[in-house]
C-alpha cells in the first residue's frame, strides 16, 4: 500500500489530499456502483411497466367481456320483455274469451231453466191424466227422467244454503213442477208400482231432502214431496220401503214441528198411512210409541185450520183404535 506523504505545516494551513491513483480508483468504483444501481432501477421500472401493461390489458379484456355480457343480457331482457308483452296480450284475449264464454253459459243456463220450467209446468198439468202417466212410463226415457229429477231437486236444495230464493223464479218453478210430476205419477197405481220397483233412488232422495230442508224453508216443495210419499205409501210395498228407511220415524216427528200448517197436514197423513197398516208398523212400533209427539198432535187437533184439525183428530182416533187392538 502506497504511503501518503503529508507535507503540510502548521503555518501553511493546507489539509492533507489523497494521491491521484486513489481518487481514480474511488471514482471508478462509484461509477460502477451508480451503473449497477441505475441498471437495477431500469430493470425494476421495466418490470413494473410490463406488469402495469399486463394488468391494463387484462382489465381491457375484462371490460370487453363485461360489455359483451351486458349486450347479451340486454338482448335477453328485450326478448323476455317481448315475450311478456305477448303473454299479457294473449292472457287479456283469453280472459275476454272466458268472460264471453261465461256470459254465453249464463244465458244458456237461464234459457234452459226457462224452457225447463215451461215444459215441466205443462207436463205437470197433463200428468194428472192416467193415460198421460202411462204414456210417460211407457217411453224409454222414463228412468232417465226420474233420475235427473232427483238430481235436480237435490242440487236445488243444496244451493239454498239459508238463501231465500224468489218464489216466482223460473228455477223454483222448474223444481216445483218436477216434484208435482212425481206426485201425479205416484197418484196412479201403475206410477206407484214403477217408482217402488224402478226409482227407489228417487224415493231415497225425497226422504233425504225432507230432512235437509229447515223448518219453514221452501214449504211448497216440502208439501209436494210429502204428497208424493203419501201416494207411494198407498202401495203396500211402497209403504214398507219408506218405513224401513233409516231415520224415517224421527223424520216424521221433525216434520210435525214445522211452523207451516200445510206441511204438518201432509206429515200427519203420512203418519196415518203408517198407523193404518199394523203389519208394517209392527217393525218400528217400539220406536214409534216411545217417541210419538202426542202433545203436538193434540194441539193440532185444536187448530183453527179445519183440515189440520180434522186429520189430527182422525189420527188420534186411529191411535186409540190401535192401542185397543194391541
Amino acid at each position: 500500500m502506497e504511503q501518503i506523504q503529508v507535507c503540510a505545516t502548521r503555518q501553511s494551513g493546507f489539509s492533507a489530499l489523497p494521491s491521484v491513483p486513489y481518487v481514480t480508483h474511488f471514482l471508478r468504483a462509484s461509477s460502477t456502483s451508480l451503473a449497477v444501481k441505475s441498471g437495477l432501477k431500469n430493470i425494476r421500472l421495466k418490470t413494473t411497466t410490463r406488469k402495469v401493461l399486463l394488468d391494463l390489458e387484462r382489465k381491457e379484456q375484462e371490460l370487453e367481456q363485461l360489455r359483451m355480457d351486458c349486450e347479451h343480457f340486454k338482448a335477453r331482457l328485450e326478448t323476455v320483455q317481448a315475450d311478456s308483452m305477448r303473454d299479457k296480450k294473449e292472457k287479456l284475449a283469453l280472459r275476454q274469451q272466458l268472460n264471453e264464454a261465461k256470459q254465453q253459459l249464463l244465458q244458456q243456463a237461464e234459457y234452459c231453466t226457462e224452457m225447463g220450467a215451461a215444459a215441466c209446468t205443462l207436463l205437470w198439468g197433463v200428468s194428472s191424466s192416467e193415460d198421460v202417466v202411462k204414456a210417460i212410463l211407457g217411453g224409454d226415457k222414463a228412468l232417465k227422467f226420474f233420475s235427473i229429477t232427483g238430481q235436480t231437486m237435490e242440487s236445488f236444495v243444496k244451493s239454498l244454503d239459508g238463501d231465500v230464493k224468489e218464489l216466482d223464479s223460473d228455477e223454483n218453478q222448474f223444481v216445483f213442477a218436477l216434484a208435482g210430476i212425481v206426485t201425479n205419477v205416484a197418484a196412479i197405481a201403475c206410477g206407484r208400482e214403477f217408482l217402488v220397483n224402478s226409482s227407489r233412488v228417487l224415493l231415497d232422495t225425497i226422504l233425504q231432502l225432507l230432512g235437509d230442508l229447515k223448518p219453514g224453508q221452501c214449504t211448497k216443495l216440502k208439501v209436494l214431496l210429502l204428497m208424493s210419499l203419501y201416494n207411494v205409501s198407498i202401495n203396500l210395498k211402497g209403504l214398507k220401503y219408506i218405513s224401513e228407511s233409516p231415520g224415517f220415524i224421527p223424520l216424521l216427528w221433525w216434520l210435525l214441528s214445522d211452523p207451516d200448517a200445510e206441511v204438518c197436514l201432509h206429515a200427519l197423513r203420512l203418519v196415518q198411512s203408517l198407523v193404518l197398516e199394523p203389519e208394517v208398523l209392527s217393525k218400528s212400533a217400539s220406536e214409534f210409541r216411545s217417541s210419538l209427539p202426542l202433545q203436538r198432535i193434540l194441539a193440532m187437533a185444536k187448530s183453527r185450520n179445519h183440515h189440520l184439525q180434522t186429520v189430527a183428530q182422525e189420527l188420534l182416533d186411529d191411535l186409540r183404535a190401535l192401542e185397543r187392538d194391541v
